[in-house]
């Protein structure tokens, strides 16, 4: 079999980066192009996003992957979830809020009194979480101005191909796709005073949204297709979780910890909705039935401030052994506490919420995040077996957080259950597949391209001790 080459642009709320993947004749690889950094920027108005910067990364790193390989055939995006750019007469506003930007509490408080939460639930199945776009689109004034809304991979696949559309898998975080239906709730959105002329033509991951623009094809040194991926990160990180049975949990874990199973039909119950359980969509129409947990995010914000107390850089690797080797009991703080969710200063918020049992060196320190982090998780796996009526077997751990070993014993011990860490690059693996089988590259269904990642990507596994 010919070995195929695709682009895949995976972008991170703290990172993100650019990687050729090749499949073929029992491969199926990553080769790292770029990293460039992302984070939240303070502006006059808000937190933004530097979107300038983002983009020229992407189009630079594009550029180097396809003179590295003259063979790649195609480009698919994938991004985190409910941030959007604002378009009029095919220009940006704007540069794109943060999610993390404070305006999002009073589109809370707006769209809960025109719909309250329990009749959103019922309409687009999804958790509560305060930044949601929905919510941000209450508040934003721009948005009488704009004629389309795109969320980030969109917004970056039409700077390069000039078409504006919306990927569902991404789109189901809005808050505005019907949850049974697949398609824009247009009724809601105008009710809540989000005009539907923003919402763009739906397409389903696998579909060509455009070739690139003339000018761009010169830049990057090829004329290529953009092939539409499961573009909200997670979804195309479960695509590459080498889900071993049907009864397996999956973890995607990196800044946020996404723990959930994967549904064919949607559990709109009451007690999944009093849960905070959400229905995001998946490739080929399944759903990743799975809760927001809050994820490293804890710990990188602890270190970020350690190292700025400390005026130089600390060796995580280092600081996660010698928190391996704490002996004594930690204390658990709920790593889901709203207090946790702004930038700064984090240690002393942690130690707020564990008083006097807060511990005084770091090491023990991390512990407690780590420890607090896989409590999070294994309430959340237990939950999702209860309202999913899925009796649990094992726990697929992919993303960044499966290098940490710690997490991984710690989330195995806390939940009775075997963890399969790995893949690390599992949204990019996801975002490879994808293209690959839109290309004729690839197997046909979600469990054949999860047995090559299993061949290709062997987990290492930690039991319950």
């Amino acid at each position: 079999m010919t070995i195929r080459s695709v682009a895949a642009v995976d972008l991170g709320a703290t990172s993100g980066r650019v990687m050729i993947g090749r499949i073929g004749d029992g491969r199926l690889d990553l080769e790292l192009v770029s990293r460039f950094p992302n984070g939240p920027v303070e502006r006059e108005d808000g937190l933004h996003w530097d979107f300038g910067a983002l983009y020229e990364h992407v189009v630079a790193g594009l550029a180097e992957a396809v003179r590295r390989e003259p063979g790649i055939q195609s480009i698919g995006i994938d991004s985190w979830a409910v941030d959007y750019g604002l378009l009029k007469d095919g220009e940006l506003l704007a540069e794109p809020f943060h999610y993390r930007d404070e305006r999002t509490a009073r589109g809370v408080d707006e769209v809960h009194a025109e719909a309250p939460f329990a009749e959103l639930y019922g309409r687009n199945g999804l958790q509560f979480l305060p930044f949601n776009t929905l919510y941000q689109y209450r508040v934003d004034a721009r948005l009488a101005d704009a004629d389309r809304a795109l969320l980030i991979p969109d917004l970056i696949a039409f700077l390069l191909t000039g078409t504006a559309v919306a990927e569902r898998t991404n789109a189901s975080t809005t808050g505005l796709l019907g949850v049974e239906s697949g398609d824009w709730d247009s009724e809601l959105a105008e009710r809540l005073g989000i005009p539907s002329r923003i919402l763009p033509a739906l397409v389903d991951p696998g579909e060509t949204i455009g070739t690139l623009r003339a000018e761009l094809a010169e830049r990057i040194g090829k004329e290529l297709p953009v092939i539409a991926v499961g573009s909200h990160d997670t979804a195309s990180a479960v695509v590459a979780a080498p889900l071993s049975t049907p009864h397996s949990a999956y973890i995607s874990c990196g800044t946020w910890g996404l723990v959930g199973v994967e549904l064919t039909e949607p559990v709109l119950t009451d007690a999944a909705r009093e849960a905070n359980f959400t229905h995001e969509l998946g490739v080929d129409r399944r759903y990743r039935f799975l809760h927001n947990v809050t994820g490293l995010w804890l710990l990188s914000e602890t270190v970020r401030a350690w190292e700025a107390e400390d005026g130089s850089s600390i060796d995580l690797p280092a600081l996660l052994a010698a928190a391996s080797a704490v002996t004594d009991d930690v204390p658990i703080f709920d790593a889901n506490d709203s207090s946790l969710s702004a930038p700064g200063d984090m240690p002393a918020r942690i130690a707020a919420l564990l008083g006097g049992a807060a511990p005084t060196t770091r090491p023990a320190f991390a512990r407690s995040i780590v420890e607090s982090i896989a409590t999070a998780f294994a309430d959340a796996v237990q939950t999702a077996s209860d309202l999913s009526g899925r009796e649990l077997d094992s726990i697929h751990l992919v993303g960044g957080g499966s290098l940490n070993r710690l997490l991984c014993q710690a989330t195995a011990d806390r939940t009775g259950l075997p963890v399969l860490a790995g893949p690390v690059e599992a949204t990019a693996l996801g975002n490879v597949l994808v293209q690959a089988r839109a290309l004729g590259a690839a197997p046909a269904s979600l469990e054949e391209l999860r047995s090559l990642v299993a061949a290709t990507h062997e987990p290492e596994r930690f039991d319950p001790r």
